[in-house]
Formats: structure tokens, C-alpha cells, sequence
């Protein structure tokens, strides 16, 4: 069938199968080109590992290391008409690329918040690895039914405490307008927290540490973003907010855990903001990561997932390195991103923006081309215009 991008609301419904390997290769070969990370994991577990920041984090660990890799994702394959997801084809593309290089690459799909996922996962590890020295927890899913309850619970996208209304745009039709959106109630808060704080990341840490698979000295690290005061509202002092803040409590129990387990840590890294399927679903987000890419690919600092990954394992997690924190326990490489110049910048465009001159003030042509190469669109090389096979089995 010939694929092409079907985009509705901020996602988009189909996946190019070359395009999405392409993608990755692209990552594969920026971090063979920044060398080799000295002391870096050998065997990793990332959980969340076909999109974005996780799988930037298997492909650094495969290829910045030579570390054997399992990941664990929910994604879904190719049906009748329809291709598969992009984490599939992600996942495929990788794992070629690291048994071609002689690298362990398996990965298991399912749902990562339930036991039978884990005790899989635990099962594989015993049998091929023996241990792991290094656990990335990415998850980013809008529900979890709980492994203990069964209780389904569903994360939503709302301020706290009083509505909020700012600007916002339409990233398909380029279109800026004003969004209100009304405050959580108190079990909307408290499902937001379930699904996306750190419960989850606990029951996997204590699971791998019972079962004696967390090599001495392991690490894990689980991602988050603050960002600036223009998305506080609906980021960091909403919903998604007192998740984060739960993430970061459970990092400290996990962090006193690997202690006790030959030396370990656990600790939160605060990413950059930047066009992921997650970040696309949350209001005035897109805007202000349009407005930030103009300035800072002008000002010759912007990354993405690879490069921030990249960066925090060879400069913060190894090479010789130990993690700078901040006065919460965090890492930070959002660093460049906050920068006060850029913010200044940011504060500064954001009150002008108005769909005429989006195009001009903002490098919305940017995000647009970023959101289209999560799903495979976009990528030079590749015919979008013949006829491509979907139907790609998992190895």
C-alpha cells in the first residue's frame, strides 16, 4: 500500500515502515558519530522503549556502549489496510541495526503495568542476562490498569485549583487561538498521579531487586520536564505536575534501594521540551516548542531526543562523569533550554504570536517536520509515493 500521513487532532494515524527506520538510523549514526561512552551500562532495561525518549535511550546504550538491550513498550502491529504503530517499526529497525553490530537486541510487547509483562521481563532477564546495571523508565501511556486493584485509571491534562487560558495553536492548520480549560477535580488529580507518577516505576525497581536482577551499583533513571513559567499552569503546577512531583518521591525510595544494592542511584533527569506524541496532546505546549526551536536553533543549541540523551549519558551518567543535580535531587539537561537569554526571548515573542505571523516568529515549519518524523514522514531517501509493504513481523 502507499502510506502517507493521516493526521487527526495531534496525532497521526499511520506509519511509514522505511521512513520509521530511517528515523532511527539517523539516531544510530549521531551517537556512532559522537564515539564511544566510556563506562557505560552493559546491560540495559528500558521500559518504554519504542518512541522518543526511551528508545533515543536504547539506541545511546546500544550504540554510544555496545550494551545487550530488552525493551519493554505496548505498541500496536500492522492490520488489514492499516499499518502499524511507529514505536513497531521503530522497535524493528533498531533491533536489526543491533544484531547486525552483534549486539543482544529483544524486546517484549505488552502492557507494561501489569505482572505478567514484569515477571516476563524478569523471566528474560534471569535466562539471557543475568543481571542488568542500568533500568530507564519512559513510560508515557493515558491509562493504567492498576496490577492490584484492576482499577482502570485515565490521566487528563488540566490546571489545578482554577481554570487556566492562554494561547494555544493548531499545529496542522497553523491556526493561534485562545484555550480555557477547567480545573481537575480531586479523582482526576489522583488517576493522573496513578497512571503517570511513580508507583509503576517502584513496583519495578522492588520486583528486579527481589529477584536479585539489579547488578551492584546499578543506576535508573526515569524522565520529567518543568519548563517555563508560561506552561506552569497546565504543566508543572497541574495534573501532570503532581504527577511528576510523585515520580520524584518515588525516585528518592528507589535511589535508597540501590544504595543498599552495591553502591547504586536512582535519580529524575528534566529533558528539554520537545515534539513527542506526548507533548503534542498538551494545550499551549506545541506554541511555546515552536517558539523555542526558532530561538534556540538560532542560537545553536537545540537538541533533540537523541542529542539530549546522548549528552546525559556521556557527560552526566558516565565517561567518567557523576550526575550534577539541582537543589531537588535532579538532573538537568533542559540546562540549555532554560538558559535565561532564551527564556527572555521566549517571554518576549509569545505575547505577539497570532496566526499571521506564526510562520514568521515561530519555527512552526519545524515542529510540523519533527511531529511528521515520529511516524515516519519527512525523511530524505525514502518514496513516499510507491507502494511500501506494513505487514513487518517483530524478529
Amino acid at each position: 500500500m502507499i502510506i502517507k500521513p493521516k493526521v487527526r487532532g495531534f496525532v497521526c494515524v499511520t506509519a511509514h515502515p522505511e521512513g520509521c527506520a530511517a528515523h532511527v538510523q539517523e539516531w544510530i549514526d549521531h551517537v556512532k558519530a559522537r564515539g564511544p561512552i566510556s563506562g557505560g551500562p552493559k546491560k540495559v532495561l528500558v521500559i518504554g522503549a519504542s518512541t522518543g525518549y526511551g528508545l533515543a535511550s536504547r539506541v545511546t546504550a546500544a550504540f554510544g556502549s555496545g550494551a545487550a538491550t530488552l525493551g519493554v513498550f505496548f505498541d500496536r502491529p500492522s492490520e488489514e489496510g492499516r499499518p502499524a504503530t511507529p514505536g513497531w517499526y521503530n522497535t524493528i529497525a533498531f533491533m536489526q541495526a543491533a544484531r547486525a553490530a552483534g549486539l543482544y537486541a529483544k524486546s517484549l510487547n505488552g502492557d507494561a503495568f501489569s505482572a505478567d509483562i514484569k515477571q516476563q521481563t524478569l523471566d528474560l532477564i534471569r535466562a539471557d542476562l543475568g543481571q542488568v546495571d542500568l533500568v530507564v523508565y519512559s513510560l508515557a501511556s493515558p491509562r493504567r490498569t492498576h496490577p492490584k486493584t484492576g482499577a482502570v485509571h485515565k490521566s487528563c491534562l488540566k490546571p489545578i485549583g482554577q481554570s487556566y487560558t492562554n494561547k494555544t495553536v493548531d499545529t496542522d492548520k497553523g491556526l493561534v487561538s485562545t484555550v480555557t480549560i477547567d480545573p481537575a477535580n480531586d479523582q482526576e488529580i489522583a488517576d493522573t498521579v496513578a497512571v503517570m507518577g511513580g508507583e509503576d516505576w517502584e513496583l519495578w525497581m522492588q520486583a528486579l531487586s527481589d529477584a536479585k536482577l539489579l547488578a551492584p551499583g546499578a543506576q535508573s533513571v526515569a524522565y520529567s520536564y518543568i519548563g517555563p513559567d508560561v506552561t506552569w499552569a497546565i504543566y508543572k503546577n497541574g495534573t501532570i505536575g503532581m504527577a511528576k512531583n510523585d515520580l520524584e518521591r518515588a525516585a528518592r525510595h528507589i535511589d535508597s534501594l540501590l544504595k543498599l544494592n552495591g553502591g547504586g542511584r536512582a535519580f529524575i533527569s528534566v529533558n528539554k521540551a520537545l515534539v513527542t506524541q506526548a507533548s503534542s496532546a498538551i494545550p499551549v505546549v506545541p506554541l511555546y516548542i515552536s517558539i523555542l526551536y526558532k530561538i534556540m536553533k538560532a542560537a545553536g543549541t537545540h537538541e533533540g531526543c537523541i542529542e539530549q540523551m546522548q549528552r546525559l549519558f556521556a557527560t552526566q551518567m558516565y565517561g567518567g562523569h557523576t550526575p550534577k543535580f539541582d537543589e531537588a535531587g535532579r538532573v538537568r539537561v533542559d540546562d540549555w533550554e532554560m538558559r535565561p537569554e532564551i527564556q527572555a526571548a521566549v517571554r518576549e515573542i509569545w505575547p505577539r504570536i497570532t496566526t499571521e505571523n506564526l510562520a514568521a516568529e515561530t519555527d512552526i515549519a519545524g515542529y510540523r517536520s519533527e511531529f511528521l518524523k515520529l511516524f515516519g514522514f519527512g525523511l530524505p531517501g525514502i518514496n513516499y509515493d510507491v507502494e511500501t509493504e506494513p505487514h513487518v513481523p517483530m524478529p
